[in-house]
């Protein structure tokens, strides 16, 4: 049997001390201002970027990883003797997921003792970090690829999601509004509250910022009560909420969350500064 190698893309936005534990490699998205194009995982001054973001002009524009991008990678991971599964954020979103097919199958071609297995999360940031981390800890117990696309497949369902967005001002000029479309009317007084399944779902409008940070520890205390002991916070630019979140969820699950962290510019693009997020999912899946 051979081992089995975790790849995903930079839509994860897991600490990078747990992604380098769990071994998992990476693909990266592109962010592209102006004439200059960068990849995502190289623009590391989070507080420059959406400081940007929120000035005038042309929101940035974003791009999937290229079919070489992903032969980059896996091509060394085949030689070396290992399968793949291979997670990306939502295919309903980006054509991340569809750029890994096409490099799946010109490879297979050329390594027909490899397999290749790519898993559309149905997510995206926290969402797809969670599936990722589940895979990485069936691949690092030594198991093959069925057991763990079995288990990639069966995080990516019980995964949930909640974010809120200061504005939808970001998504509707971004072209990535999906079904909140009809919320635009409202926009400028509302708080949206949205998820992601397949695409970008929205769930409720409040009207205040405080109202929304007690719907987040809402949807903490639901994810308790359904059994998803593993939960993680994320936010943009907003690392006083996020921490007012992690003490109240501390409180609801009596342990830390899997991670923090700062979502970063490919989805940031999309959501603006402002985003508080929270998810999780049964911690048996990431055991």
């Amino acid at each position: 049997m051979r081992p089995v190698a975790i790849v995903s893309d930079s839509t994860h936005y897991l600490p990078p001390d747990l992604v380098r534990a769990a071994g998992v490699s990476e693909v990266s998205l592109y962010v592209r201002s102006g004439e200059r194009q960068q990849r995502e995982c190289d623009i590391t001054d989070y507080a420059a970027f959406y400081g940007a973001l929120a000035g005038p002009g042309e929101l940035p524009s974003t791009s999937q990883p290229s079919i070489g991008d992903f032969a980059a990678v896996y091509e060394p991971l085949l030689e070396s003797g290992h399968d793949i599964v291979s997670i990306h954020l939502s295919a309903g979103v980006s054509g991340t997921h569809g750029a890994a097919l096409q490099a799946k199958s010109m490879l297979e071609e050329r390594h027909p003792l490899g397999r290749i297995e790519v898993v559309d999360s149905h997510s995206a940031g926290g969402g797809l970090g969670c599936v990722v981390l589940a895979a990485a800890a069936i691949a690092n117990a030594g198991l093959g690829s069925d057991e763990v696309l079995i288990r990639a497949e069966a995080a990516a369902d019980a995964m949930r999601l909640w974010f809120c967005v200061d504005t939808l001002e970001y998504l509707q000029r971004g072209g990535r509004i999906g079904r909140a479309q009809a919320w635009l009317g409202g926009a400028l007084q509302i708080k949206p509250i949205l998820s992601i399944e397949s695409e970008i779902t929205p769930v409720e409008r409040v009207r205040t910022a405080g109202r929304a940070f007690e719907r987040m520890v809402d949807y903490l205390r639901t994810l308790r009560d359904d059994g998803a002991d593993a939960w993680v916070v994320q936010h943009i630019q907003a690392p006083e909420r996020a921490d007012a979140l992690v003490a109240r969820g501390r409180e609801l699950f009596g342990s830390d969350p899997i991670w923090v962290s700062e979502v970063g510019p490919v989805i940031g693009t999309y959501t603006g500064p402002g985003l508080v997020g929270v998810g999780g999912l049964p911690s048996h899946l990431l055991a």
